[in-house]
C-alpha cells in the first residue's frame, strides 16, 4: 500500500497486489497482479496490471490484462485496452478504450483464408456473362 501522504517518482513494480491512496508519477507495472488506486489517490502514469480498479484520479493509459473497473468517484484521462471494461454511473473518462487488442490478429487471419474464396466468384463471374449472353 502506498498511503495518503506519500509521493513516489519513478517507475513501480512487483509481485503482489498494490493498493494506491498518495501520489505516483512515472509507471505502475504489476502485469500479473491487481492495482488499486483509492479515493485519495492521484497517480499521474501508465498502469500495466493483471486487473486495475479506479476509485481515484488517474492521468495516463491503463492496461488491464483481464479487466478494468472505473468507479463512480474514478476520473481518468488517458487510453484503456482491456478486454473487459466496466464504467460506473458517475465516472468520469476521457479518451479511448480497446476492449479485446487481440480481435484484430484474429479478424486479420480471416482474410487470408478467403483467398479461395475470390476463385468461387470468379467461376461465378465466368458464368454470369454466360448468362447475359443469353438473355442478349
Amino acid at each position: 500500500m502506498i498511503g495518503p501522504s506519500i509521493e513516489i517518482k519513478g517507475s513501480v513494480s512487483g509481485d503482489e497486489d498494490l493498493l494506491i491512496q498518495g501520489k505516483v508519477e512515472g509507471t505502475i507495472d504489476l502485469g500479473a497482479h491487481e492495482v488499486t488506486v483509492g479515493e485519495s489517490g492521484k497517480v499521474n502514469a501508465d498502469i500495466t496490471a493483471r486487473t486495475v480498479r479506479i476509485d481515484g484520479e488517474v492521468s495516463g493509459d491503463v492496461r488491464g490484462t483481464e479487466k478494468v473497473v472505473i468507479s463512480k468517484t474514478g476520473n481518468v484521462k488517458g487510453n484503456i485496452i482491456a478486454p473487459r471494461m466496466t464504467l460506473e454511473d458517475g465516472a468520469i473518462f476521457k479518451g479511448s478504450i480497446d476492449m479485446d487488442p487481440g480481435e484484430p490478429a484474429k479478424v486479420s487471419l480471416a482474410p487470408k483464408a478467403t483467398p479461395a474464396a475470390p476463385a468461387a466468384p470468379a467461376a461465378a463471374a465466368d458464368k454470369t456473362p454466360g448468362l447475359d449472353l443469353k438473355q442478349g
